[in-house]
């Protein structure tokens, strides 16, 4: 794909996954609008990329923000939506159904909100690439929470690639990434857990964020995919 005159929207582009996007997009030669919810790190983020690379501060879960926003875009050809949540873990007895509330308003509605929000901005045959997550493929104890989330923006995509074509609608769908997300957790938990991935997956490694950025990449520029899910695990769903 010639990247030059297309301009690309990631949200939660100010670290993680949607950082990696943003630095592969503009190495590539697009023109990317960065949106995260902190200015400053924001501003942190993207110093040295250089490029045609802009930043938005936008709290994604803003519908009315969001409008404003893309309203005054102009056209894009592709929106990306790195979005992520952290609550709704837990053993289902214990499940604290309010931290599952807010885990879905993190991360599924805004997802949902934004690509609804962009449509009339987006290039007719450009794209729409969600995020999801492993959660939503595999049984883990404890997850049944995440896996809601991520399941719900699953079921989604095929249904969406059909009803909206011939815009594509992809998504990706990560294992273990060693983003800040990790962060929350004491050092040594994050340690260990990352120990034990790398022993265990079939590529004995945890995956890094441009592993993801790079299937994003590939979703945006081949034009014959859409209603899939990548998953872009190390091998995770296979254990």
């Amino acid at each position: 794909m010639d990247w030059q005159n297309q301009k690309v929207v990631v949200l939660g582009g100010s670290s993680g996954i949607g950082l990696a996007m943003v630095k592969r997009l503009v190495a590539a030669g697009a023109s990317v609008v960065a949106v995260g919810r902190d200015r400053a790190k924001l501003d942190d983020a993207l110093i040295g990329i250089g490029g045609q690379v802009t930043s938005e501060a936008l709290d994604c879960a803003d519908r009315a923000a969001l409008g404003h926003f893309f309203g005054g875009l102009g056209r894009i050809d592709h929106l990306v939506m790195t979005l992520s949540g952290g609550e709704g873990a837990g053993p289902f007895a214990e499940l604290d159904l309010a931290a599952l509330r807010r885990g879905f308003e993190a991360k599924f509605w805004p997802q949902l909100e934004a690509a609804q929000t962009a449509l009339p901005t987006l290039r007719r045959d450009g794209s729409v690439t969600f995020l999801t997550a492993i959660s939503a493929r595999i049984a883990n104890p404890g997850t049944a929470g995440l896996g809601a989330i991520n399941g719900a923006l699953e079921s989604m995509i095929g249904t969406l690639a059909r009803e909206l074509a011939p815009l594509r609608v992809n998504a990706v769908s990560p294992g273990v990434i060693d983003t800040p997300w990790w962060d929350r957790f004491p050092a040594s938990v994050k340690s260990e857990l990352f120990r034990q991935q790398s022993e265990t997956l079939p590529v004995r490694r945890v995956g890094q964020a441009d592993d993801v950025a790079h299937a994003l990449q590939f979703l945006l520029e081949n034009t014959f995919m859409t209603g899939a899910v990548i998953e872009c695990d190390g091998g995770l769903r296979l254990l």
